[in-house]
């Protein structure tokens, strides 16, 4: 490559904020994560030089891969199945079919990606190399469970996949990624309305405890019968409460309010 197109795709990542997944252990990885079948339309964010669009190629028949940068969209070799686009992810619609997710997308945008795949009607699962810190964060690895994942969890299931080590990349990013996965359930565990109402009345912070939040608008009594049943202490962190008891809160009180 000479220096002039070089400078200019350095220039381009950073722009972009691309850190390319080259190791092909580590494309394997993501693209294994995914359990994809030759049937899956799949939807690839940010194609970059097309290590991950070739293995996914290998896979399935249709691909769609989506890159933003018209430089590193040029230079993608042609391949049967798969349809290229200059275009920006976040503003694509998404297909009318079942289709899934697979991307190296730009740690700058991952709550944006996110919430596209959250939101897109006809999305099975969507498998997304991420910071490692934020895919620890949303799938509980920490020992704590955020406000995004139990408000979904209902409707989607989160997992760490994976660690990839940020040599893998280029450039080298400052830190690990993770692959995270999102797969939405088959039959939602809770109704869309009164759910999110909970969620969002659990997470006011009053009093520093999900038991004091519920207590506002459930009697007292009830909330503490449904936690000593769930064996949970009344000063329990909002954040320690596992997505499981918080839906089995939620069945308990709402009964009981009936």
């Amino acid at each position: 490559m000479a220096p002039s197109t070089r400078n200019a795709h350095v220039r381009s990542r950073r722009v972009y904020g691309q850190n390319l997944l080259t190791a092909p252990a580590a494309v394997r990885r993501l693209v294994d994560a995914a359990g994809l079948d030759p049937s899956t339309l799949v939807v690839e964010v940010g194609a970059g030089r097309g290590h991950v669009t070739a293995a996914l190629a290998e896979r399935c028949r249709r691909v769609i891969a989506y890159e933003v940068d018209p430089g590193l969209a040029a230079a993608l070799p042609a391949r049967d199945g798969v349809t290229v686009r200059v275009a920006d992810f976040l503003a694509a619609r998404p297909p009318a079919a079942p289709f899934a997710v697979v991307g190296n997308i730009p740690y700058a945008l991952t709550s944006a990606v996110v919430d596209w795949c959250l939101h897109a009607p006809g999305l099975t699962g969507a498998t997304l190399l991420t910071q490692l810190e934020y895919a620890r964060k949303r799938t509980g690895d920490y020992g704590r469970w955020s406000r995004l994942t139990i408000a979904t969890w209902p409707w989607w299931d989160w997992r760490l996949a994976g660690r990839v080590p940020r040599e893998a990349f280029r450039p080298v990013p400052r830190v690990d990624g993770g692959i995270l996965r999102l797969t939405r359930r088959p039959s939602p565990l809770a109704p869309a309305r009164g759910y999110a109402a909970f969620v969002e009345l659990g997470f006011s912070g009053v009093g520093g405890s999900l038991h004091a939040s519920l207590c506002r608008r459930h009697d007292p009594r009830r909330v503490s019968g449904a936690f000593r049943a769930l064996r949970l202490a009344p000063d329990t962190p909002v954040g320690l409460v596992w997505p499981e008891q918080w839906l089995t809160l939620f069945r308990l009180l709402q009964q009981r309010s009936r």
